[in-house]
């Protein structure tokens, strides 16, 4: 491997974390304040709706379903699009981070002047509107295929974390980087938890949709330079 594409592949690595931190803020502010909702974290999501199916504990049922179809939409959506996209970061791919922080970003700022609330049909859009966004950004990290680091969950990079460990009897391949996943995605979710309890859910969500437009910036501008 070149020296140039062996440091494209390390700057991929840590855009890829920088959005694994604003995912956690986004799944955070999403669980607190839209009645225990996972936008980003499917996995979760599900658990959520299958013990909300049969009444367990009050669990939201509608929530989670609208935020699991819409993060399949976005999916699908940035799948087709990203198709045929050139290896690596391409122009498509700003494009789709881009979108991502952007839906983010203005629902910030919209949540600001009419804050979401529970069980009505503007928390559910809000609820819609984070899913489709997460969708669209987990399908483009999937495209640029950072190895351990999805953006969206975890739960695959701390089985590798311990399985591939020294402990296990392995070579403890990528602890770096699977440490580092799970530690930002860990930080993100204090930082919006923070936000959210300490100034408001729309503060939280500009400032994660604007770290997700900056990384697409950064990602688009090493682009062009190599």
């Amino acid at each position: 491997m070149s020296i140039t594409r062996l440091d494209s592949a390390r700057r991929h690595l840590l855009l890829m974390l920088v959005l694994t931190f604003s995912t956690g803020m986004i799944d955070a502010i999403g669980f607190l304040g839209l009645d225990r909702v996972f936008t980003a974290n499917m996995t979760g999501n599900i658990v959520i709706l299958g013990m909300g199916l049969v009444g367990a504990s009050d669990l939201p049922v509608l929530g989670p379903a609208i935020a699991l179809v819409a993060f399949v939409i976005g999916a699908a959506f940035a799948g087709r699009v990203l198709r045929n996209a050139r290896a690596g970061w391409s122009g498509l791919t700003t494009t789709s981070f881009g979108i991502t922080g952007g839906m983010v970003v203005a629902l910030g700022v919209a949540t600001l002047f009419a804050p979401p609330v529970e069980h009505t049909v503007w928390g559910f859009v809000v609820t819609g509107v984070l899913g489709l966004a997460m969708g669209l950004q987990a399908a483009c990290a999937r495209r640029l295929g950072v190895k351990d680091v999805t953006t969206v969950v975890v739960t695959s990079t701390l089985t590798g974390f311990a399985a591939d460990s020294r402990l296990a009897g392995g070579t403890s391949e990528n602890w770096g980087r699977r440490l580092l996943a799970l530690v930002l995605m860990l930080a993100g979710a204090a930082a919006g938890a923070g936000l959210l309890l300490l100034v408001n859910f729309g503060t939280g969500l500009v400032v994660a949709g604007g770290i997700v437009l900056a990384a697409s910036l950064v990602g688009h501008i090493d682009r062009r330079a190599d």
